[in-house]
């Protein structure tokens, strides 16, 4: 039996992705039986050998969350036991990134116990999409390989703007980001200066900059119920915007987020498909998905054959 060099699994997160990104790095998805018990327990089996091979798994920790995580740990259990060579798990929403620090006394953090679980399982390195904070990859001790999700943004946001244009920050933690798409885009910065009184709910309170007469496009790593992404928006045409769009790597969408938008100010909602989104969902009118496949199919190549994963990054 001929030995494979390199192997791609998918677990159940987000298959169409998977699939995109097989057909993008030209490797087939490997043969793998994924079931749950009747009490909910998780089996995995691998359907092929795979001795000696570099294993790469894609599963994304979206919604639901612990189940994925859990299936996620299993499957590289399952191949570390399959005596692969090495795993890389490419997660390309990694959740629980938003507990990265103690914000509070006798809190977790929840980040940190995620790659310590990961590293336990037997991977050998790590492939993410837009991290929530970019100190996430020092909790590990292997590799962590951080893309950008601008890289395949940006250019449907040019189809989208004139020839004035701002990128706006929703908050100080996202300037490093808005700085980047700006430098891209040829754009003005602004940065939204903004108060949360409890998780998941947000007040704009002041605007840094000039966007008076402007197409203005606030950029962020995720849009979870949208309330701090409408009430930039509402802010934005109050200070004279011509209009607003936004643009996300991750659309997690929960609770009221599409209520929101569709009241909102927000013309138009630009996310990557790290995240499945339903039907239902994208019906909304006001939400557009772009691959990240070709992305993350080309960094999976690169790591199997040694060549270098930042030039793929023409700005980030």
């Amino acid at each position: 039996m001929a030995f494979k060099t390199i192997c791609l699994f998918s677990g159940n997160a987000n298959l169409p992705l998977s699939e995109a990104i097989s057909r993008a790095s030209s490797i087939e998805l490997g043969v793998i039986s994924i079931r749950r018990f009747s009490d909910g327990e998780i089996f995995v089996q691998i359907e092929e050998n795979v001795r000696a091979a570099h294993a790469f798994v894609i599963q994304p920790t979206c919604p639901p969350v612990n189940d994925n995580l859990m299936e996620l740990l299993i499957i590289i259990d399952a191949l570390k036991r399959a005596s692969v060579a090495s795993i890389t798990a490419v997660i390309p929403y990694y959740g629980y990134a938003r507990q990265d620090r103690k914000v509070s006394p006798r809190t977790p953090i929840s980040a940190k116990l995620v790659a310590d679980l990961m590293q336990s399982a037997g991977v050998s390195r790590v492939v993410a999409l837009d991290l929530h904070s970019g100190q996430i990859q020092g909790f590990f001790d292997v590799p962590f390989d951080n893309l950008y999700g601008s890289d395949v943004l940006v250019e449907h946001i040019r189809t989208r703007v004139g020839d004035k244009v701002t990128v706006v920050s929703p908050d100080a933690g996202g300037v490093e980001r808005a700085r980047a798409y700006s430098k891209r885009l040829r754009a003005n910065l602004a940065i939204i200066d903004k108060r949360r009184s409890k998780p998941n709910e947000s007040e704009a309170i002041h605007i840094i900059g000039d966007v008076d007469g402007t197409d203005c496009v606030i950029v962020d790593d995720m849009v979870d119920t949208a309330g701090t992404l409408t009430n930039c928006g509402k802010a934005l045409m109050d200070a004279g915007a011509r209009k607003v769009i936004a643009a996300a790597s991750h659309g997690i969408l929960s609770g009221p987020a599409i209520s929101r938008l569709n009241a909102s100010y927000i013309e138009e909602l630009i996310v990557t498909d790290t995240i499945p989104i339903s039907e239902e969902k994208k019906k909304n009118g006001r939400i557009t998905v772009v691959t990240c496949a070709s992305l993350l199919g080309e960094a999976i190549k690169r790591i199997h054959t040694g060549d270098s994963v930042s030039s793929l990054f023409t700005g980030g």
